[in-house]
């Protein structure tokens, strides 16, 4: 660990100190129109370099281990109405297990909620079809986790008996992060969406992973980079705004994980012939972190990764460029240091890079 990361462990930062200015106009809107085509910035070295993501081959080496997240973006916002005629919308962050549930039904799910008034324990919401039929009834069970909870508890009633999951895709919408500004379409449910996603539950895509498409992914195998995978479900709370001023004071959303067994190997073997751990996200960091924590390979994960944080698995990270002020500029500020991101940032935004989910990439060593 270097001199700066050492003091950085003792100082007491706050919110502001991960604040920087962006031009609203960097703010990517839509995807490039080639994953692989986006601009990758190299901050592995002291000085940042200029590259496109699919020169990414060439910065790996023959042995290294690229770590990716599988979990599939579900189209989790849905629209509806109160028994009253009120409009409402509601964004499902999880669907419950049998031993989360109060029942054994599967239909039980957790949902932000936006409404003029909140209902009342057994109230009834309309989604979907509103009151003229052809969407499903949700019933309202009480807050989650318990009853000073943010998130609501509902059961989903459809007439079919479809799963959560069949509702959802056929009825919700891809819940786009908050700055994107226009309305979810076609091209949005493919490109909000890694080529590898494989396990539905996500309410956000990991980012940093929509740059790989297959012919980049041909070129990784043909350098010989190992892959492997862990799944990390990215709740809403990832674009929550912080509401207290020392970081300290800030608790963390819960997210599900689980890491096959054979993922656990590949680590192993990627240390023994000397490889390095490149992490695709920063959700695939806080899952291989946990996991280094914990020792446990499945569960929930409200892990804090703030300066000062050692690191035990992840050698190097792709990472798309962060909201100000957020948790995720935490994290990557924990992982390259504080100065060298806000270095980076600099150069991302004079040399016009495009932000966040939509946006561009860096390549950041562990300092």
């Amino acid at each position: 660990m270097n001199d700066f990361l050492t003091s950085a462990a003792a100082r007491e930062f706050t919110v502001a100190d991960f604040d920087f200015q962006l031009p609203p106009e960097l703010i990517a809107q839509h995807p490039a129109n080639e994953r692989s085509a986006s601009r990758l910035l190299d901050g592995t070295g002291d000085r940042p370099v200029d590259r496109v993501f699919r020169e990414l081959p060439d910065l790996l080496a023959d042995g290294d281990l690229l770590v990716f997240n599988d979990t599939q973006v579900v189209k989790a916002r849905l629209f509806g109405q109160k028994a009253t005629g009120g409009q409402l919308e509601m964004l499902i962050e999880r669907v419950l297990l049998p031993h989360e549930a109060t029942d054994r039904s599967g239909h039980e799910v957790v949902a932000h909620l936006r409404v003029s008034k909140k209902p009342l324990p057994g109230g009834v919401l309309h989604l979907a079809g509103g009151l003229g039929g052809g969407g499903f009834d949700a019933v309202y069970l009480g807050r989650w986790p318990d009853e000073q909870g943010q998130l609501f508890r509902f059961r989903l009633q459809a007439p079919a008996d479809e799963t959560p999951y069949e509702l959802m895709a056929r009825h919700g919408h891809v819940p786009l992060p908050p700055y994107i500004e226009h309305t979810d379409d076609a091209d949005d449910e493919r490109r909000y969406q890694t080529v590898f996603a494989r396990v539905p539950g996500a309410v956000a895509a990991p980012t940093a992973a929509l740059h790989f498409d297959d012919t980049l992914l041909a070129a990784l195998d043909a350098r010989g980079v190992q892959r492997a995978s862990v799944t990390l479900h990215v709740g809403a709370g990832t674009f929550a705004p912080m509401k207290v001023e020392r970081i300290a004071d800030h608790v963390m959303h819960h997210e599900r994980y689980a890491i096959p067994p054979e993922t656990v190997q590949a680590i192993a073997d990627c240390r023994t012939r000397g490889g390095r751990v490149v992490a695709v996200g920063t959700t695939t960091v806080r899952t291989l972190e946990s996991w280094a924590r914990s020792g446990e390979t499945s569960g929930d994960t409200n892990i804090f990764i703030t300066p000062g944080f050692e690191f035990r698995v992840v050698d190097r990270m792709v990472t798309n460029f962060h909201l100000p002020q957020s948790t995720l500029m935490m994290l990557v500020s924990a992982f390259a240091g504080f100065e060298h991101i806000r270095a980076l940032y600099a150069h991302a935004i004079a040399q016009r890079y495009r932000f966040f989910s939509y946006g561009d990439a860096m390549l950041l060593q562990r300092a």
